[in-house]
């Protein structure tokens, strides 16, 4: 089954490897027998389904969890091997969107306005008055 990353984007199923093995935690004796844990490895850099520009911007951004061009996701939370399929392939559908959204627009620095600083003034001001009023009474 191939995936969907967005309109403009979709991984043909033969460019994704599969391992499979036994998963630990819940299942009973069932999971002692069936290979339910699952490993998605996508070649990055040898992808088809890219365009020169995606790739760049991909190795770039995903560049510490590459291992020779190629990325892994691992699901074993789920009892069946179909269902850990489904999470590993909606994981690395996330992290391809995350890695190929455009970067956030830069902050432009603003002034703190006059009410917000006359606000922090009088705050400041209730405090050392409530702080006096906690001294010693003076021997006057």
């Amino acid at each position: 089954m191939d995936l969907v990353v967005s309109p403009a984007l979709t991984i043909p199923s033969s460019e994704f490897s599969w391992r499979f093995s036994r998963s630990s935690g819940p299942g009973g004796q069932h999971v002692n027998t069936s290979d339910s844990r699952v490993e998605l490895i996508w070649n990055v850099a040898g992808s088809t389904a890219l365009t020169e520009t995606q790739r760049a911007l991909l190795l770039a951004r995903l560049s510490r969890r590459l291992v020779a061009g190629s990325v892994t996701v691992i699901a074993s939370e789920r009892r069946s091997q179909l269902r850990n399929r489904e999470t590993a392939l909606a994981r690395l559908s996330d992290i391809i969107v995350s890695a190929l959204a455009p970067d956030a627009a830069p902050r432009r620095p603003t002034k703190a306005t006059r009410g917000s600083k006359l606000r922090r003034l009088a705050a400041k001001g209730q405090r050392s008055e409530t702080k006096q009023h906690r001294r010693r009474p003076s021997a006057e």
